[in-house]
């Protein structure tokens, strides 16, 4: 829908800060004003003063962060800006918002807010050291560096603590849940980095948030608990794309076997303190701890299991009956006003048997006009009984309606073959505003899609070969400095196993990093310095990964990324779909699809200059009619099918690279 209409006193201000001579080009070196920039921001300034929602696809290289900042800032509103990772989280808060600010000016007052998982809490903490119950030797030594890290951490923020990986096991035994957190009775509730950060969240005037601590937010506005986040005037929703998948995960409703153990535990450790005459607790805790191992052996191999398989499972159904049986809810009514953590304790033995019951009831008991998907997710020692609602639009629109806040969403994969239909109905955005700000990059010029021949079917045997033995020559051609990105992990470790072995027979110096080998952080650090790098990976490495300049000059996509067709939630909304008499393929799958294929392909170009090849290995991709759909929601590369062509570019690019150093000033890229 068009933007009309006088300019507001905010639209000329922020339309001044993207002047050549403007706030914005006299603090960043190298700035020249663009106009899908300059549109971007003129958008949502309109959005702020209008209140209407707003959806923008802004291509790579518009600039999208500095085009919501600017008039987020100018606009006096409160702001909350949400992002689709803790990564991305990160940077806008300690570098793309503090420019902006040193910029403008500005003296709003700014805080960064993640879930409690993020930060340590000190009673969880010293209470585990002292305990010293941990599977792993060495979670002790990191226990002991996390210790130390809190005791002269202003914020307590896991991804600020030196030489310690987020994602090390031993966080577990240094964070609270909302289950164990013993809010104003711990003795450390005045020092709680937890309780510092929403307090300084409670009077900022920009709140940078993430997805998931946003859904976990509505999802507590819907149980009627206290929210976690502020009221803001606006919401900006940075990578927008992921919001209806993470709504889906929180907004429905879960018991694992983690949790149930964890009470366990607990209710082992407080029954001995606070009431250990009562009862035999330690009976009472290994009594639900052996239910809960019976439970995950029924579960069977890991995996997702749909409703139906759920259904036929009669060892999961008694295993679960067992579990119910097993939670000690009664020893805990007649015991809960002997301590604080029994009291605790008591709340969330009724919550978990509410959550099985609930599950058990819509499997065995179902209700045949339920909109929610009863499922299993199964992994190695856990598994999660799943509730998840068939749709989330009704939710999302239900609570944006529900206050005058005015939210944004931008991403640089909202459309599809032009059509932003897929995602605000997914969102529940039919009636917000629409915009496309394409990319200013010249990619028939720097850029070839290469769609190989004879890969044949996907679902074919032997296409892996076939897929690496395609890829080898331009692999070896562009010296590495590729991406070979899948869209499964047993496809990882296939083109990993058949890439090795051309690697060790050319003896090419072509470094091979495989997801799974260190963490994706690690990886992708490597992959920056390492002089011919390639990497293998899923779907962590399709978006979010930003390698500007000659480092990466080619990516290979196995094939098009369609969802598992035996995934249960997808399943149930196809199933929906077709009883409504839709055509789940061409409203669902492949829109997905589509996006997906988009998010994959923009890790190649991230500069005016760089330049390479996008070498996708699926022939559906021209032989198929919706294979014109996806070409047409990619950007407007040069293609070929000629293996030759393709060759002759990868060594054009890897004779004459552009050097890493070629990027697009800040609030550009």
């Amino acid at each position: 829908m068009p933007f009309a209409g006088a300019a507001s006193r905010l639209a000329e201000a922020v339309d001044a800060a993207f002047d050549a001579e403007g706030a914005i080009a006299r603090a960043t070196a190298g700035y020249s004003p663009r106009p899908a920039q300059r549109e971007m921001a003129r958008a949502v300034a309109q959005a702020l003063d209008t209140g209407q929602a707003l959806v923008v696809e802004a291509g790579t290289g518009v600039g999208k962060t500095y085009a919501y900042l600017v008039p987020a800032l100018l606009s006096g509103a409160r702001v909350l800006i949400s992002t689709g990772t803790k990564t991305l989280q990160d940077q806008l808060f300690r570098r793309d918002l503090p420019r902006v600010r040193q910029a403008l000016g500005s003296g709003a007052r700014v805080a960064l807010l993640k879930g409690r998982a993020n930060y340590v809490c000190r009673h969880h903490l010293r209470r585990n050291l002292a305990e010293g119950r941990f599977e792993r030797r060495e979670d002790i030594a990191v226990l002991r560096r996390i210790e130390r890290f809190a005791a002269i951490s202003a914020t307590g923020d896991r991804s600020e603590a030196p030489g310690i990986a987020e994602d090390a096991p031993a966080w577990a035994w240094a964070t609270s849940t909302r289950e164990n957190c013993l809010g104003q009775d711990c003795s450390d509730f005045g020092a709680c980095f937890v309780v510092r950060a929403r307090q300084a969240a409670q009077v900022a005037d920009v709140v940078v948030v993430n997805h998931h601590l946003f859904c976990a937010d509505l999802a507590l506005r819907d149980e009627g608990v206290a929210e976690l986040l502020p009221n803001a005037d606006a919401i900006v929703f940075d990578e927008a794309h992921q919001l209806p998948q993470v709504s889906t995960q929180f907004l429905g409703r879960s018991v694992s076997t983690r949790q149930l153990v964890d009470f366990a535990r607990d209710l082992h450790r407080a029954g001995r303190e606070e009431a250990l005459d009562a009862a035999d607790w330690t009976s009472l805790s290994a009594g639900v701890e052996q239910a809960v191992r019976e439970l995950r052996l029924a579960a069977g191999r890991p995996g997702r299991t749909d409703v139906r398989q759920a259904r036929a499972n009669e060892p999961l159904r008694r295993a679960l009956a067992s579990v119910l049986r097993a939670l000690p809810r009664e020893a805990l009514a007649h015991f809960a006003e002997r301590g604080c953590e029994l009291g605790r304790l008591l709340v969330r033995v009724e919550d978990l048997a509410a959550r099985l019951r609930e599950w058990s009831d819509g499997v065995w008991r179902p209700d045949g006009d339920s909109d929610a998907i009863h499922w299993v997710e199964v992994h190695a020692s856990s598994a999660t009984l799943q509730i998840t609602p068939l749709s989330v639009a009704e939710t999302l629109r239900r609570h944006r309606e529900g206050t005058s806040c005015t939210w944004i969403m931008t991403s640089a994969t909202l459309s599809v073959a032009g059509s932003f239909d897929h995602f605000t109905s997914a969102a529940g955005l039919e009636d917000a505003r629409t915009l496309r700000c394409d990319s200013p990059f010249d990619y028939a010029r720097q850029a070839l899609l290469y769609v190989p021949r004879g890969c044949a079917d996907p679902a074919s045997a032997g296409f892996a070969e076939r897929v690496a033995g395609a890829a080898w020559p331009l692999i070896a051609a562009n010296g590495g400095r590729a991406f070979v990105l899948c869209t499964s992990l047993r496809m990882v470790e296939q083109q990993a196993a058949l890439l090795a072995e051309r690697i060790a027979a050319c003896d090419c110096g072509i470094e091979l990093l495989v997801q799974g080998s260190a963490s994706r952080s690690a990886l992708i650090d490597r992959f920056r310095c390492a002089p011919r790098p390639l990497l293998v990976g899923s779907a962590s490495f399709w978006e979010g990964v930003d390698v500007v300049g000659d480092r990466l000059s080619l990516v290979v996509i196995d094939k098009l990324p369609f969802a598992a067709p035996d995934d249960p939630v997808l399943g149930a909304r196809i199933e929906a779909a077709r009883r409504a008499g839709r055509d789940p393929f061409r409203e669902m799958q492949l829109p997905a699809a589509a996006m997906a294929l988009k998010q994959g392909a923009g890790r190649l170009i991230r500069s005016e200059t760089d330049r390479g090849v996008l070498m996708i290995c699926d022939e559906r991709l021209v032989t198929r009619p919706y294979g014109r759909k996806l070409v047409a929601s990619l950007p407007a590369f040069r293609r070929t099918r000629d293996a030759d062509e393709a060759l002759a570019f990868c060594e054009r690019v890897s004779a004459t690279p552009a050097t890493s150093d070629d990027r697009l000033p800040e609030g550009l890229s």
